[in-house]
């Protein structure tokens, strides 16, 4: 650790968000520092890389107009630290902590460093119980459960920020101590006044830490946002005992930025020129979220991504399909057909939803009527290739019960208005009304109980 607090004034080169100095002794790898520009301004970095007596350091704000011969740089000799607690409750600031809402800095009695350690895996609690979104589509298909990392997969054009705010705004977790932590990388400024707006709500009744960084920032700022949004999370979660959501959008964003600073460092480029430290490096991000033994807490994590061309292959939704536990798939043939939010469920998955779903955690029928659901759209699809080859009119009175399912499914229990909100009763409720439209014999997959205590035909 460098305890001497010296300047060092030795800078080799600058290029685009990095500086080398030279002469530095007792310097580690992610300690802060602060730079003196020479010209009144003072400006923030982390060290990089460390070889002999050099230091690659990434200036947070940027090195426009930096000259290295004024430049002067004294090592805090730690990495960096942030103040922790409910102080950032209610509060609005940018990707590396400092107000945007006009108020004083955060402060807090502890601190804590934000590069952050994955959970020990020894001492992780599997996921259970839910954390309710009021988004009908997810709650009764997807359920997201607490201390999961359940990622939605977008494309351009769709409204993935709409339904990430949407979920920010109204996610509850049945009464508990619930908090959110929305990380917004790369926004335009229009977007990040939507998400202000959205959230207003939720930040004024003290549920909610808000991290913007816009497209105009700088672009190390983008690489810390999710950092400290998880710093201030875990804090909430594991000392204060709240189940905690933290919303990251766009991942896409943060990726692209590890992309362009590797780039900088000079680093021999992987797959789409990312570097080859992508995988583990987003690891080091989603790890962090989940549930300790014997602390009341939880960390879930839900990061957008915005698939380039929309290709599913590309490294950034690969390589997170490998780290998370299922996917939220929205579909430009959904929102095409005016359906909010323009889920895919058939391309969707929880793979912990039946540790946070059924008896005990959301309702007895809940299970059941969500694989009776997919398993009805799936045949609904069938039945609309085969519709398109012979014509509607040819189909039985089966298939065509299920081209009217696969309207209603969409219209019925898809489909709600980005500020509404539905509870799990109403989610369920709006799955038996679109069932409805099968005759009973077509519902292999609920016990005749349920049907019987649930089930209204249309069929008379």
């Amino acid at each position: 650790m460098n305890t001497t607090q010296l300047d060092y004034t030795d800078i080799t080169e600058i290029r685009g968000p990095l500086m080398v100095v030279r002469g530095v002794d007792g310097v580690g790898w992610d300690e802060f520092c602060r730079i003196d520009t020479g010209d009144g301004q003072l400006r923030h970095g982390l060290v990089l890389e460390v070889d002999g007596d050099l230091a690659v350091i990434q200036v947070l704000e940027g090195t426009t107009d930096v000259v290295a011969e004024k430049v002067a740089i004294r090592f805090d000799g730690a990495p960096l630290r942030i103040p922790v607690g409910d102080g950032w409750l209610g509060r609005v600031c940018n990707g590396r902590g400092e107000p945007l809402d006009g108020g004083p800095p955060v402060y807090g009695r502890e601190m804590s460093s934000v590069a952050g350690w994955p959970l020990n895996p020894v001492l992780r609690e599997p996921p259970s119980q839910p954390v309710l979104t009021g988004v009908s589509v997810i709650d009764g298909l997807t359920t997201l459960v607490r201390g999961q990392k359940l990622p939605i997969f977008s494309v351009a054009g769709l409204p993935h920020l709409e339904l990430a705010t949407q979920i920010a705004a109204q996610a509850t977790a049945g009464g508990e101590p619930f908090s959110v932590v929305f990380a917004g990388m790369g926004l335009t400024h229009a977007d990040a006044a939507f998400v202000r707006d959205a959230l207003d709500d939720r930040s004024a009744a003290g549920e909610l830490a808000l991290l913007i960084n816009t497209a105009g920032d700088p672009v190390i700022e983008r690489i810390l946002t999710p950092r400290l949004a998880l710093t201030i999370a875990e804090h909430l979660a594991f000392t204060q005992g709240r189940h905690v959501l933290v919303v990251a959008a766009d991942m896409t964003s943060y990726c692209e930025a590890v992309r362009e600073v590797s780039a900088a460092r000079g680093e021999v480029p992987a797959r789409h020129a990312y570097p080859g430290y992508l995988y583990s490096d987003l690891a080091g991000l989603y790890e962090r979220c989940g549930r300790i033994r014997g602390r009341p807490g939880s960390v879930t994590i839900l990061p957008l991504l915005t698939m380039p061309a929309g290709d599913i292959t590309h490294p950034v939704p690969d390589l997170t399909g490998y780290i998370t536990e299922g996917q939220i798939v929205l579909s430009p043939q959904v929102h095409a057909r005016g359906v909010y939010p323009p889920v895919d469920p058939l391309s969707s998955l929880s793979r912990l939803m039946r540790r946070g779903a059924g008896p005990g955690r959301t309702r007895d029928d809940h299970l059941d009527v969500a694989a009776q659901l997919l398993g009805a759209l799936a045949r609904a699809r069938q039945a609309r290739e085969l519709a398109e080859l012979i014509g509607a009119g040819a189909l039985g009175p089966v298939d065509q019960a299920y081209l009217h399912f696969e309207d209603r499914f969409g219209r019925d229990f898809v489909s709600q208005r980005p500020t509404e909100a539905h509870t799990l009763d109403q989610t369920l409720e709006r799955a038996w009304q679109t069932l409805s439209s099968l005759p009973r014999r077509e519902l292999t997959m609920i016990p005749d109980r349920l049907l019987d205590a649930y089930y209204r035909s249309d069929h008379g």
